[in-house]
């Protein structure tokens, strides 16, 4: 029997997640798609606190870009990275939750990347 899609990522990110690990000098950027937004957090995993978030229904970034585009996942991660600049972190391990690196997860990569962060 074929797996589904959602079977499919949920496959992908149990084994991402058994590589990607936060630690306080490089705590983990997570991203969660969903179909109508797109959120971050920068995670510490040895005190499982998360230490700067950012998303896509805050009302600063959906009066900037509504939607679910590349556009306003640009804007979550350029926000991201400004408060993870702020608190200090300049470098993040990337954990794309099971999402193939490709469209809205790219776009907040790559606008985290030029906003300073290195992922």
């Amino acid at each position: 029997m074929k797996a589904s899609r959602k079977e499919l990522t949920r496959r992908r990110h149990a084994r991402i997640r058994r590589r990607v690990f936060g630690t306080p000098e490089r705590p983990r950027l997570a991203v969660f798609r969903s179909n109508q937004h797109i959120y971050a957090q920068i995670i510490d995993d040895t005190i499982h606190h998360t230490l700067v978030a950012a998303s896509s229904v805050e009302p600063n970034v959906l009066e900037d870009e509504a939607g679910a585009t590349q556009e306003s996942a640009a804007v979550v991660g350029k926000l991201v990275a400004e408060r993870a600049l702020e608190a200090g972190i300049t470098q993040v391990v990337f954990d794309r939750g099971g999402k193939l690196y490709h469209g809205r997860v790219a776009a907040l990569a790559n606008a985290a990347r030029e906003a300073g962060l290195s992922l």
